[in-house]
This record gives structure tokens, sequence and C-alpha cells, in this order.
């Protein structure tokens, strides 16, 4: 991947992290009303936070994508393809197991129904997402997407399970999941561009 290539990724998946942060962000604002505002400076700079935010979350994204692909590439290296693909499978499993069940189980500090419906939602995300990954090239495809949107995501989001705030959750998981999502189904695209030229 040139860098020309790569930059157009990162700048594209930046806007669409901020898009999608600003959509979530105002949202929950709507329904929720999390956030008093003072007055009318805090209302029109509310969105330019979202915006600022979402570019964050994009970028973090980003960087568990090139660690998905540097990690994918060292396990193609060292195991054998059928291998490495049980290995992504149990991964991806023990992930959203640690997810659903663990915190709660073992640090008793969160709700199991929170937990057991975002790694539901995580998990129809993941499949959503590698069926048009499959469709749009192949069926190797499947298991390494699979891998990605749910293993890889969930490590991404450990940080912000550990606030335990639902808004919190819900406005970094939804675009950090649109930004894995973008990336995936992109990739293939700009490689075979990469390869053509």
């Amino acid at each position: 991947m040139s860098l020309r290539k790569w930059s157009k990724l990162f700048l594209k998946t930046m806007l669409i992290g901020a898009v999608a942060a600003l959509i979530v962000g105002l949202g929950l604002q709507l329904f929720n009303g999390f956030i008093d505002f003072k007055g009318v400076a805090d209302f029109l700079i509310y969105p330019l936070i979202l915006l600022g935010s979402g570019a964050l979350v994009s970028v973090y994204s980003q960087m568990g994508f090139f660690a998905y692909l540097t990690l994918n590439y060292m396990g193609i290296g060292i195991f054998r393809k059928k291998t490495w693909q049980y290995i992504q499978i149990v991964l991806a499993v023990l992930a959203l197991l640690e997810l659903m069940f663990f915190r709660t189980f073992v640090g008793g500090s969160t709700s199991l129904g929170q937990d057991v419906g975002l790694g539901i939602a995580i998990l129809a995300v993941a499949v959503i997402v590698a069926y048009f990954k499959v469709k749009s090239t192949n069926a190797n495809a499947w298991i390494p997407t699979l891998f990605f949107m749910m293993a890889v995501s969930i490590v991404e989001i450990i940080g912000v399970l550990q606030i335990g705030v639902s808004n919190a959750t819900i406005f970094m998981v939804v675009p950090l999941l649109i930004c894995n999502a973008y990336q995936i189904l992109t990739l293939h695209k700009v490689t075979q561009d990469e390869k053509k030229s």
C-alpha cells in the first residue's frame, strides 16, 4: 500500500468517524439529555467537540486495524493457513465470552445484561460485515473479517468499558465499529488498485 493510498484511507476513515460520532452524540443528547448546556456558546461548541472526539476514535480504530494487519501477516507466516484460521476463531470466541461474562463473574462491577447485549450487538455487526466482505471478495475473507470485527474491536473498547457509563460506551463503540467496518470492507479495493497500478 502506497503512502498516497494510506493517506486517502486515513482521511476517509477519520471523516467517517467524525460524522458517526456527531450523529451518535447528538442522538444521545436528544434522547437522554445527559449534558446541560449553560449557554449558546456551549450549544455551538458541542458539535465541534463531537467531531473531534470522533476523529480521535477513528485514529484509535486505525491503530487497531494496522495492528491486526501486522498480526495477520505474522500469523500467516508462522502457521499453516488452516491452523491460523482455527486460532482466529478461538481468539474471537474467547474475546466475545470475556466481554459478555468474564467481567461480571470475576469483577462483579458491571451489569450482565448490558455486557451480553453489547456482545450480541458486536457479534451481529461482525456477521453482517463479514457477509458483505465475502460477497465482495471470496469465502476466505469470512474468518479474518469476523476475527477483526470481534476480537480486535473488543480489545479496542476495553478502556471505555472500564468507565461503566452506558452513554460513553455507546458513544465510543458505534463510531469505532463503523470505522472498523469501513476499513475492512475497503482494504481489498485499496490493495487491488495498488496491484493494478
